[in-house]
């Protein structure tokens, strides 16, 4: 397998070919969104990674990292820093650095950013053929901005209501 080719953008390295690589988050891409936080974008530009989905998520206080819902698939999150609040089959769950949260399939979730600063996330999840997505309404989760406006299983459903489009951004974190 060859290395990848990695390119320099204003906004830090992307991943230009398939292959192998270390890129340092700091010096590479993210994306940002005004209500969702920041996140590495380290994945290949032509696509992600095949077999599953992993990153950093940045949350200020209040921030939710998407809408609350469930998969048919595992998810893993690891709370690098910070503090976050967790709200997991509609209960509220306090999180602090090092907390690991495994979310069984079908588990209902979503995490929003909490404390006095920022909280970073590693978030590991699979990918491939057959995954479902269900966005349930949750009243916890609506107080945070983070219920999709109608029960659906169609992420630009759920999303809907968020014009902002993800802009690319250089890395804030780590501080």
């Amino acid at each position: 397998m060859e290395e990848a080719r990695i390119e320099q953008t204003p906004e830090g390295a992307i991943v230009a070919s398939p292959g192998w690589y270390v890129l340092n988050l700091a010096d590479a891409r993210w994306d940002r969104h005004e209500i969702a936080g920041q996140w590495t974008a380290w994945e290949t530009r032509d696509g992600g990674f095949e077999q599953y989905g992993i990153g950093v998520h940045v949350l200020q206080p209040g921030q939710p990292n998407g809408r609350y819902h469930s998969e048919n698939v595992q998810e893993d999150f690891l709370v690098l820093s910070g503090e976050c609040l967790l709200i997991v089959d509609d209960e509220e769950r306090h999180l602090m650095a090092w907390d690991f949260f495994h979310c069984a399939p079908g588990t209902d979730h979503i995490i929003v950013g909490a404390g006095n600063g920022p909280c970073a996330i590693l978030m590991v999840g699979v990918r491939g053929e057959g995954k479902e997505l269900h966005y349930p309404l949750n009243e916890k989760a609506a107080r945070h901005n983070a219920s999709a406006p109608e029960e659906t299983t169609e992420p630009p459903v759920a999303y809907s209501d968020w014009t902002e489009r993800p802009a690319p951004v250089r890395a804030t974190w780590p501080i």
